[in-house]
This record gives structure tokens, sequence and C-alpha cells, in this order.
């Protein structure tokens, strides 16, 4: 089977839209887990929740006007929510073994499918994209969806914006901090407690905001959650847990894998991605740029 080398651009722009998606959830869970050490298996509702207010939103709110307070607000509510989760469930079991924040945060996706049952009910939805983002590109004599460029804009964004915050600001040195020496952060006079609150709401934020990216690409259902949690669980596999920019490294992995894959073999294109991640498992527990210390903990 032959392809020329246009061809081989499409998928790696369709692949590189894909991993931007990937990366703004994925970094999310991996925050979570980095600093607060809770496997948060609740993190795809919250990217389902940014996806169902998008499309209120942008109903309420109709054309350029509505897409852009989609963006703004939804990831707000959503990580609103998630802080109202943070405090009143997930800082009960910090302390408590892996098991029992993942039978919590797991139960979690019941409550919130039911709850988004019971508001939007059990129909597919639909985001309108505005006139300005729903042309096409061209290049090499194919055309893109304007849309790809603006969710690799976003992906991008969102991780020089991270880094800043991690690297460069005493936000993130405290964030650094907590996750290696909890115990001395809390005797120097810091309040953990509200940090871990900033930092899960940080991460259902990103969340929230995936969800409303992705909405006016796919058809908006109950599932999507679970769906793409369990890819993103993957990227952070190969990546490393708690590392963020593994994160990044898994997703741009991840989504080419898959693009290339839905062009050589489209019937197989996630067999590949649970392949790499049982190797990685196998041969380098802690990921590709996390520390052999992150597969004890």
């Amino acid at each position: 089977m032959d392809f020329d080398a246009s061809i081989l651009f499409v998928q790696f722009i369709s692949g590189l839209s894909r991993a931007m998606i990937l990366f703004l959830i994925a970094s999310g869970l991996t925050l979570v887990f980095g600093v607060m050490g809770v496997v948060n298996f609740a993190h795809g509702a919250f990217y389902m929740i940014g996806a169902y207010m998008a499309f209120t939103l942008t109903e309420v709110l109709t054309g350029f006007v509505g897409f852009w307070a989609a963006l703004l607000i939804a990831p707000t509510i959503v990580c609103i929510i998630g802080g109202l989760v943070e405090m009143i469930l997930l800082r009960r079991i910090y302390d408590k073994e892996h098991l029992l924040q993942i039978l919590l945060t797991y139960a979690l996706i019941f409550v919130f499918n039911d709850a988004i049952k019971m508001i939007w009910g059990v129909d597919l939805r639909i985001v309108n994209l505005p006139p300005s983002l729903s042309g096409f590109v061209s290049f090499f004599g194919h055309r893109f969806p304007a849309y790809y460029f603006f969710i690799i804009g976003v992906g991008a964004g969102v991780a020089l914006l991270m880094w800043l915050l991690l690297k460069k600001t005493r936000f993130g040195k405290l964030l650094r901090a907590s996750s290696e020496h909890r115990d001395m952060v809390g005797l120097l006079g810091y309040n953990v407690g509200g940090l871990f609150t900033l930092v899960f709401m940080m991460a259902t934020w990103l969340g929230g905001l995936s969800g409303a990216v992705i909405a006016p690409t796919i058809r908006i259902s109950l599932g999507m959650g679970m769906e793409v949690i369990i890819e993103c669980f993957i990227v952070v596999i190969v990546g490393g847990l708690g590392n963020i920019w593994g994160a990044l490294l898994g997703a741009l992995i991840a989504g080419q894998i898959y693009a290339f894959g839905i062009l050589f073999v489209p019937n197989y294109a996630m067999a590949f991605l649970f392949i790499l991640a049982a190797v990685i498992i196998i041969f380098r527990p802690y990921g590709l740029l996390g520390k052999p210390v992150q597969a004890r903990g």
C-alpha cells in the first residue's frame, strides 16, 4: 500500500490534534496523582460535564459569543464542582490505600452519569462551531478543518502556561515540594489542605476545558468520560504517572500511534496503544519520564 508524503502529513496533523486533547485531560489526571497521590477515575466524568455544559451554553448564547463563553464558563463551573468533591469526599481518603481511592472515584462516575441523565437526558448532543472556526485550511492539496489547528493551539498554550506556573512561580514550587514532602510543607505553616483543593480544581478545570474544546467535533453522550479515561491512563502510564511533561510526551506518542494505526490497520489502531502500555509496564514501569520512586509509591 503506497502513501505519498501529503497523506502522511494529514495523519500527522490529525494525530497532533488528538494528542492535544489527550494532553489536556491527562495533565489534570497526572497532576492530581503527582501532588495529591490520588488515583482519580472520575476525571473523565469532569471532561464529560464540560462537554455537556458547553452544549447548554452554546444553545443559550448562540454563535460566536456562545462558543467563547462556553470555553470560559464551562471549565469554571466544572472546577467549582471539583472543589466541592475534593472538600467533601476526597479530603477524607488521602491517607487511605489506593484501592479505596479507586472505589470512591469510580463510584463518582455513576453519580455524575445519573446527574447528567436527569439534567440532559440520554439523547446525543451536538455543539455547532462558529463560522470563524468552521472552515478549512489547505496544505499539499489536502484540506484540514481549521478547528484542528485551534485544538493544537489550545493544547500548546496550556502546556506553556503549566510550565510557567510550575517552574516560574512560588505556587509551582509549593506544588513540587508538597508532592515530595507534604508534612514538611505543613510544618512550615502552609495550608496543605487548601493547596490540595486548588490542585484538584486546576485538574478538573483542565478536564472541563478539554470537554468544551472537543465538544464541537464529537457527538456528546453518556459514557464518553469512561471511554476517554482509559486512553488517558495509557498516556500517563507511558509518560510517567505524576509527571506533567510525561503526560505531554505520552499524549503525542498515543496521538500519532492512533492516527497512523487508523491509516495502516484501521481495525487494530487502539490495540497498538495497549501493546505500548504493556511494554512500558514490563520494561519501564515508572514511564518514559517518570522516576523509579514513582513505581514504588
